[in-house]
């Protein structure tokens, strides 16, 4: 497929109810078709990877063209400068999130950039960290527990970062890299214990949040799976 079938075929799945929910949902979408995430799914395998194309599509910087970007987007062919621009980019949590998910935490840059990114001023950029320690604790099934728990002073330390985009993924993070086994779930209850002791809102709800999941027997129960 080109560039121009692939656009001319996002915006015949356009919707405006799809819009209206987008933002609902906090996601800004001012350059939004208001195609949904299933249909792009499904476009993405009918296209197949295609590193090319991927950059094409981000560089249309329609809101839906982007998603599918990353989508298609080939890890191994990620520079580390496509990597830094990108993230520049993110103007909405659904695109920093899904790039962090389908492409960008399976690139070896991944666990430098999140240490990078973490002491970042940058609302999206910083969320980039967080949404990529969340991700990384999903997908990377065979990385070492070490490198996870390095990751736990960053969300001790930028807790008390108020700013609603930054919070939730700092809170994701720290749920997501406690519920890999049972060594990283005590380790990520320590922190949220910590967490728990700082003055701010946001380190506050972080922590209650994160030790609220903890305390789920159904959580408990498949962390222990996971671990045996």
């Amino acid at each position: 497929m080109t560039i121009d079938s692939i656009l001319t075929e996002l915006h015949s799945h356009q919707s405006s109810a799809v819009l209206a929910g987008q933002k609902r949902f906090g996601i800004a979408n001012e350059t939004g078709l208001g195609v949904s995430v299933p249909i792009l799914r499904a476009m993405a395998k009918k296209i197949g990877k295609s590193q090319p194309l991927s950059i094409e599509l981000w560089n249309t910087n329609i809101h839906e063209a982007r998603l599918l970007a990353s989508m298609i987007g080939v890890p191994t062919e990620i520079t580390e400068k496509q990597f830094d621009d990108w993230t520049t980019d993110f103007d909405s949590w659904d695109i920093c999130d899904m790039t962090c998910s389908n492409l960008f935490d399976k690139t070896p840059f991944v666990v430098d950039k999140i240490f990078e990114y973490a002491l970042r001023k940058e609302e999206f950029v910083k969320r980039t960290a967080f949404a990529l320690m969340a991700t990384y604790a999903v997908h990377a099934k065979n990385v070492n527990n070490e490198i996870f728990e390095q990751f736990l002073p960053l969300i001790e330390r930028e807790a008390c970062d108020d700013r609603n985009f930054v919070k939730k993924a700092v809170n994701w993070g720290l749920r997501q890299i406690g519920k890999r086994n049972l060594y990283l779930y005590e380790k990520a209850n320590e922190c949220a214990i910590q967490v728990a002791k700082q003055s701010s809102k946001s380190a506050q709800w972080i922590a209650r949040d994160a030790l609220r999941e903890f305390s789920e027997e159904k959580i408990i129960e498949r962390i222990k799976q996971k671990s045996v």
